[in-house]
C-alpha cells in the first residue's frame, strides 16, 4: 500500500497551522511534521490547506436528488443517492448523516412514502460500496405528523440509523414562530396558492399542539434503549431546551434565539447552527445569527442544512471576515464534530486516525475544494 504524501501544505491542526507534510494511506494518518519532504513521490500543494474531512451532521439535500421539482420523483433510488454522495465528496464532506424526513403532512404528504426508499437507498449504497464518503442516516421527526409512530416503527434498528432529532414544525411553534417568514417560506416554493396555505396554517395552528402533546411520549419512548444519539430542534426558549434534555437529547441544533443557544450550552447540550446563516450574514427564517453565537462562544458546530458547499465556506467566512482563530473556526465542521456524535477516529490531522483528508485553495475569499481523500481513497 504506497502512502499519499503531501507537502509544501498549510496544515490546520487543533491549535495551530504549520506548513509541513502529511503521510497516510488507506489505514490512517502515518505521519505530520513541519518540514518539507524531498521524496519524488510527494504532492506539492503550493502552500494550499490540507485539513480534517467535515463531519455534516444534519442536511436534507439528499431529497433534492429524489424530488428534483415539484412533484417529480426520480424512479432510480440508488442514482440519486449516489448523485447526492458526489455532492458531498466535493463539498469537502467525508462523513455525513443524510436527514431524511420521518412524518409529514401538507404539501409534503409525499415523504411518507419517499422515507423508507431514501433509507433504503443509503443501505444499498453503503453495502455494494457506491459511496464516496461515509454515510449515516440522522431521522428528522416530526413530532405533531399523524403518520410519525408508523413511519418510524419499521427502521429503528436499521445499523445505519444513527442520530435522531426531534422537531416541532407547527405555525407559531419555535422556527415559525413569525407567521410571514413561514408564508414567504412556503409561497415562494409555489407547491401552494395564497388561500389554501392559509387553509394550511388554520388546520395545522389547530392539530399541531395536541398531536405533538400525544406523539412526544411515544417517539421518545421509542429511542430508549437504543443506539441513537439524540438532538432537540429549532429551540426558542429555555423549555424547549429542558424537553429536550428531559427526553435524553445531547444537541441542540438550530437554536432560534441566543437565549436558548447560552441556555442549551450551560445546561451541557452542545450547540449546532446553520453554515448558510454564518454565509448569508443571517437566517432565512428570522432566527439568531450564528456569526453572533460562534462570536459568543454559544456555538459548537456547523451544519450544511441546505447547502453542502456552505461548511467550508463558513469557516473561511468566520476566520477571515470575523477574526476567529482558523483551527477554531474549522473544528465547528471537524473535530467538534467528531466529539459531539462519538467518532473518535476521526475529525483531527492525528497520527493513527482515520485518513479523512481536505485539500483546498482559495481563489480570492472563496474557498476551492482540490482533492479529498475518505478513509484513504481519492473520493474526489
Amino acid at each position: 500500500m504506497t502512502p499519499t504524501i503531501l507537502t509544501n501544505a498549510k496544515l490546520i491542526l487543533e491549535d495551530e497551522v504549520v506548513t509541513g507534510t502529511i503521510v497516510f494511506d488507506e489505514q490512517a494518518i502515518l505521519n505530520i511534521d513541519a518540514g518539507r519532504s524531498q521524496l519524488a513521490s510527494a504532492i506539492d500543494v503550493q502552500g494550499d490547506y490540507v485539513m480534517p474531512g467535515i463531519i455534516e451532521m444534519h442536511t436534507d439535500n439528499m431529497e433534492k436528488h429524489f424530488v428534483p421539482r415539484p412533484k417529480v420523483f426520480w424512479p432510480d433510488a440508488l442514482a440519486a443517492a449516489v448523485a447526492n454522495d458526489a455532492q458531498m465528496a466535493a463539498a469537502g464532506i467525508t462523513t455525513v448523516y443524510d436527514s431524511v424526513s420521518c412524518g409529514s403532512y401538507g404539501s409534503k404528504g409525499y415523504r411518507t412514502t419517499l422515507f423508507p426508499i431514501m433509507l433504503g437507498s443509503i443501505e444499498h449504497g453503503v453495502n455494494s460500496g457506491a459511496f464516496r464518503v461515509d454515510h449515516h442516516v440522522h431521522l428528522r421527526c416530526e413530532i405533531p405528523a399523524e403518520n410519525i409512530i408508523i413511519d418510524l416503527e419499521p427502521h429503528l434498528d436499521k445499523p445505519i440509523v444513527k442520530l435522531a432529532s426531534l422537531m416541532d414544525h407547527t405555525p407559531g411553534q419555535r422556527q415559525w414562530r413569525n407567521l410571514d417568514h413561514l408564508r414567504t417560506y412556503n409561497l415562494g416554493a409555489g407547491e401552494q396558492t395564497a388561500d389554501q396555505f392559509e387553509d394550511y396554517i388554520k388546520t395545522r395552528i389547530a392539530n399541531g399542539p395536541k398531536m405533538f402533546e400525544q406523539n412526544w411520549p411515544r417517539v421518545v419512548s421509542m429511542f430508549q434503549d437504543r443506539n441513537i444519539l439524540l438532538a432537540t430542534h429549532d429551540d426558542t426558549t429555555e423549555n424547549d431546551v429542558d424537553l429536550g434534555i428531559a427526553a435524553g437529547a445531547k444537541i441542540s441544533e438550530f437554536p432560534t434565539t441566543p437565549e436558548a443557544a447560552r441556555y442549551a450550552r450551560k445546561s451541557g447540550l452542545s450547540t449546532v447552527a446553520g453554515a448558510p446563516n454564518v454565509v448569508r450574514g443571517g437566517s432565512h427564517s428570522g432566527g439568531v445569527s450564528a456569526t453572533e453565537l460562534a462570536l459568543n462562544d454559544m456555538l459548537d458546530g456547523l451544519s450544511s442544512d441546505y447547502v453542502p458547499s456552505a461548511l467550508l465556506q463558513a469557516v473561511m467566512v468566520l476566520h477571515a471576515n470575523h477574526h476567529l482563530p482558523l483551527p477554531q473556526a474549522a473544528a465547528m465542521v471537524t473535530r467538534n464534530m467528531a466529539d459531539m456524535l462519538s467518532l473518535k477516529d476521526r475529525g483531527r490531522l492525528k497520527t493513527g486516525l482515520r485518513s479523512d483528508i481536505l485539500h483546498f485553495g482559495l481563489i480570492g475569499p472563496t474557498p476551492i475544494v482540490r482533492t479529498v481523500w475518505s478513509a484513504g481513497k481519492r473520493a474526489f
